[in-house]
């Protein structure tokens, strides 16, 4: 077995109104939410991905399908603990997440701490090794002008 994967997640919600705007498990103030099955936390979404495409264990529509109603309105986190333990069964442990979220708006820099905590906490890896950034896209596309958001993640694994 190799002692080192990396692995790539891209997750993209459209906004709307009546949701709550989580990311990275925070709850951001906006007028708008996410649209999904469970919290739609797009961060955390697109990081899972990345971490089980990293341990070849599939995607998180293997794992926690939209049409499965025990995943209705889940809580992200929740979901990505199950990965974690995934991830820890199959031999794996987390080295290093980056993560990039893409919106118009609202702001995130004041939430980014929060993010990095959270989810270095539920895939207990270093602080220090889990970035998660933010950009715009200068109103282009469906984020530029506030239709959605998305996000890209890559992760790295070594064995544990």
């Amino acid at each position: 077995m190799c002692n080192f994967r990396i692995g790539h997640g891209y997750d993209v919600h459209r906004l709307v109104e009546g949701r709550a705007l989580i990311l990275g498990g925070v709850t951001i103030p906006h007028t708008h939410g996410l649209l999904g099955h469970s919290d739609a936390d797009v961060l955390t979404h697109a990081v899972m991905d990345a971490l089980l495409g990293a341990a070849a264990l599939g995607d998180i529509g293997r794992h926690f399908p939209d049409t499965d109603e025990a995943y209705r309105g889940a809580d992200s986190l929740i979901l990505a603990a199950h990965v974690a333990r995934l991830l820890h069964d199959a031999g794996w442990r987390v080295n290093n997440i980056d993560a990039t979220v893409i919106a118009q708006r609202p702001k995130l820099a004041p939430y980014m701490e929060q993010m990095r905590s959270n989810l270095a906490q539920v895939f207990a890896a270093d602080p220090n090794a889990v970035n998660v950034k933010a950009t715009t896209e200068e109103k282009l596309g469906f984020t530029g002008s506030g239709e959605g958001i998305a996000v890209h993640a890559v992760a790295t694994l070594i064995a544990d």
